[in-house]
């Protein structure tokens, strides 16, 4: 497992991780400009909601990236506590960032759609509450390494906020079968045959691709700075 873990070791990852972001870019601005086209002019428009429904192009993939981001930081917050691998902290507070920026365009992009949908901005629905409570939860994981100068404390008060926040994660998949809501219920299921039909769905994996990609391009950045500031402390270890 330690031979493992030496491919973490800053100055390894950095040679991979600052020369990735240009590659990362260059293939974003490629599945946007497809996604685009297929939301925006190719995909047919919804025979209830018209051209709103485009919006499902954006917010969709948002709250997806969003809750998968918040689960992988959980994960490594775990991983790195058990494993005592401070690097998995560091990744997972490099993915935070764009995980709150995701779950921030899925609650204005459902307020947006909500208003010609539901003819209201907000609603304390149980699916959008519930978003809103993972958004705390970020901003409390952010906060969190803000604040506390104790590195040792601030993993294990980061770690706990992680822990706390997965438990609403299922909350949010599940909340418009558990509870009666406006929210509609999931559209596309992995067990059964999906609802939605092949022309809507190919555009929303590609729009989903892009953000993934545009996600894995803001945590570089952040990674790298983590990187940078490490180096300069003269470290070639966490």
């Amino acid at each position: 497992m330690k031979f493992i873990f030496k491919f973490f070791e800053p100055n390894k990852v950095f040679l991979i991780t600052s020369k990735a972001p240009k590659y990362v870019m260059a293939l974003f601005m490629i599945v946007i400009s497809i996604g685009l086209l297929e939301a925006l002019i190719f995909s047919p428009e919804d025979y209830k909601q018209s051209h709103s429904v485009r919006i499902m192009y954006v917010h969709v993939p948002a709250a997806w990236i969003s809750l998968g981001i918040f689960s992988s930081m959980t994960l490594l917050s775990l991983s790195g506590y058990i494993f005592k691998n401070k690097n998995f902290f560091l990744i997972a507070k490099s993915l935070a960032p764009s995980g709150l920026v995701f779950n921030i365009i899925a609650l204005v992009t459902g307020s947006i759609w909500g208003k010609p949908t539901w003819g209201t901005w907000w609603a304390w629905d149980a699916r959008i509450t519930s978003m809103l409570i993972l958004a705390l939860f970020y901003l409390m994981y952010l906060v969190a390494w803000r604040i506390y100068e104790n590195k040792d404390y601030v993993l294990k008060i980061t770690t706990m906020i992680a822990l706390m926040g997965i438990i609403n994660v299922p909350i949010i998949k599940y909340s418009v079968e558990w509870w009666s809501t406006l929210h509609q219920p999931a559209s596309i299921t992995l067990l059964s045959k999906s609802s939605i039909h092949s022309s809507m769905l190919f555009p929303l994996l590609i729009m989903t691709a892009a953000f993934a990609l545009f996600s894995l391009l803001i945590f570089l950045m952040k990674y790298n700075t983590e990187l940078i500031k490490i180096k300069n402390k003269g470290l070639d270890r966490l």
